[in-house]
């Protein structure tokens, strides 16, 4: 009998069944991900048993040392000492003292009638929180004259008094209110309609477009050249940290106001005091990096995002934090009766990364020297057999599969991930600048999103400032308030030199901008 030409073969069918099942596998996968990043825990962290690279030295870590058996298990109990935790954490804390004592009628003893002393104290303490308070600084100051020249001269000399310029002329603002009202949005996210809200319980009515065009002000006249010297500080270093996120700008010319603009961050690495400066452009292109990083030459970490190969005569370091997190992803994906199987590909994979960031871990104090040397000698052989166990891998994994992604992403990205063993001050990954753009992205949950280019803009200028302080151990609202105080008194507030002395590191910034932990 004679088959019809439409009539699927055996094998036909048989590729369809082999298809439809990989499919059916991804669409798993990503549904028991989702339902792990809805319902589970953020956390990366591997289990203990997952730590060790038992492709290499699993012998060798539960072997017991020849001739020694295992010790008996002992258990200690030691009673908890009170410490003085509480004392130390008061210590900071400015201390107001009230005495009780008895009037002097009163300290007569009651069995003889003798006169008392006082024989000790008993002292117990409070904290009081002291709520914020409105109120008004009235300058006035003083117009002197000539008496006698108003008596016997034709003109009479007129001297005035020294007033400090204010932060914001013709308005109500003082350093201590715009200072207030940035750090309370940009380091506690809290939105202007809330502050709006916060003020009206503190007596005074202040609306949200007056501390909006505050903080414009403040941003474009005072921090913005603070910036453009810290910029300048940044591309003067040898090794950076870059990121970028979504905004949403509502009126952006030529976008509609659900299109996402970006907010890009770049910072310094580690060994130096912190800069940490963000950038808003309108989209994501490789141009914004490229444009802010003219003239830098060093290493650069970055992500796998493809527009950072535009940045000219740099060397891309790439981040085993996001190649881990692909395995732990693919894990977390995994059917529940096979997430604890050491043997599988994605615990193998996750278990490379996490040799690998053990070693960094006991090098955290080292020297880059030593970090260097200890990379060559440790790091090196973990990553020659990683890339051995990738190539047989690769042939063997579902390319679309989370596993087969995470392969995929390590060989494609192998040059950048290796470039760390170049140089001791590089870091394995590029978590420094994720942990500088969070603040920017809880933020973001809060005040949602920027109103023109022209916050947005702002808004960048006031977080690479608030943001270098806490990384420079500053306190974000006192050293606000100091910039405000201090730079409108310059002659001239442009000039680069004259502001060296008020960068977040500056050595000669007063004690009360620091935190004392």
């Amino acid at each position: 009998m004679e088959k019809h030409a439409d009539t699927p073969t055996i094998e036909s069918l048989q590729q369809q069944i082999i298809e439809l099942s990989a499919k059916l596998k991804w669409y798993e996968e990503q549904f028991r991900l989702a339902q792990k990043k809805r319902f589970g825990t953020s956390s990366e962290q591997t289990h203990p048993d997952q730590l060790e690279l038992s492709l290499f030295n699993e012998a060798e870590m539960l072997a017991s040392p020849v001739g020694e058996e295992p010790r008996a298990e002992q258990i200690t109990y030691e009673r908890r000492k009170s410490s003085g935790k509480r004392t130390e954490d008061l210590s900071k804390l400015p201390v107001e003292t009230i005495t009780y004592s008895l009037e002097e009628g009163e300290q007569v003893c009651t069995c003889c009638g003798g006169s008392l002393h006082e024989m000790s104290t008993e002292t117990r303490n409070e904290i009081a929180v002291v709520p914020p308070q409105v109120k008004v600084i009235r300058h006035v100051r003083n117009v002197y004259a000539c008496r006698h020249c108003e008596r016997e001269d034709i003109e009479t000399p007129i001297v005035t008094a020294v007033m400090p310029k204010p932060v914001y002329p013709g308005s109500l603002a003082s350093p201590s209110s715009m200072a207030y009202v940035m750090s309370q949005k940009y380091v506690d996210s809290l939105p202007l309609y809330r502050q709006e809200q916060h003020f009206a319980r503190l007596g005074y009515t202040l609306s949200r477009q007056t501390m909006a065009n505050w903080m414009i002000y403040g941003a474009q006249k005072w921090l913005m050249p603070l910036v453009s010297v810290m910029k300048a500080y940044l591309l003067r270093q040898d090794v950076l940290h870059a990121d970028e996120t979504t905004l949403q700008v509502l009126r952006e010319p030529g976008k509609s106001a659900q299109s996402s603009s970006y907010l890009w961050l770049y910072r310094t690495g580690r060994g130096v005091a912190p800069a940490v400066i963000y950038d808003y452009q309108k989209t994501r292109g490789g141009e914004h990096p490229q444009i802010f990083l003219s003239g830098f030459k060093g290493y650069l970490h970055v992500d796998g995002y493809a527009g950072y190969h535009k940045v000219p005569g740099v060397t891309l370091v790439g981040c085993w934090a996001h190649a881990r997190r692909k395995y732990d992803e693919a894990l977390k994906a995994a059917p529940p009766a096979t997430r604890g199987n050491k043997d599988s590909v994605a615990s193998q994979g996750l278990a490379y990364c996490n040799a690998l960031f053990a070693i960094e871990r006991e090098l955290k104090d080292a020297s880059p020297e030593e970090r260097y040397a200890e990379r060559k000698k440790r790091s090196l052989p973990i990553l020659e057999a990683y890339s051995v166990w990738l190539k047989q891998q690769r042939s063997q994994t579902l390319p679309k599969s989370l596993v087969g992604k995470a392969i995929a992403y390590s060989l494609n990205q192998w040059e950048k991930l290796t470039t760390f063993l170049k140089d001791g001050r590089l870091e394995i990954d590029n978590n420094r600048s994720e942990r500088s753009i969070k603040p920017f992205v809880i933020g973001r949950k809060n005040w949602l999103f920027a109103n023109t280019p022209r916050g947005a803009k702002a808004s960048a200028a006031i977080y690479s400032v608030i943001e270098t302080a806490k990384e420079n151990g500053l306190l974000p609202f006192q050293y606000l308030k100091y910039l405000f105080e201090q730079l409108p008194q310059l002659p001239d507030s442009q000039n680069p030199e004259a502001l060296e002395p008020y960068l977040p590191w500056s050595s000669s910034l007063p004690i009360t901008c620091r935190f004392m932990c």
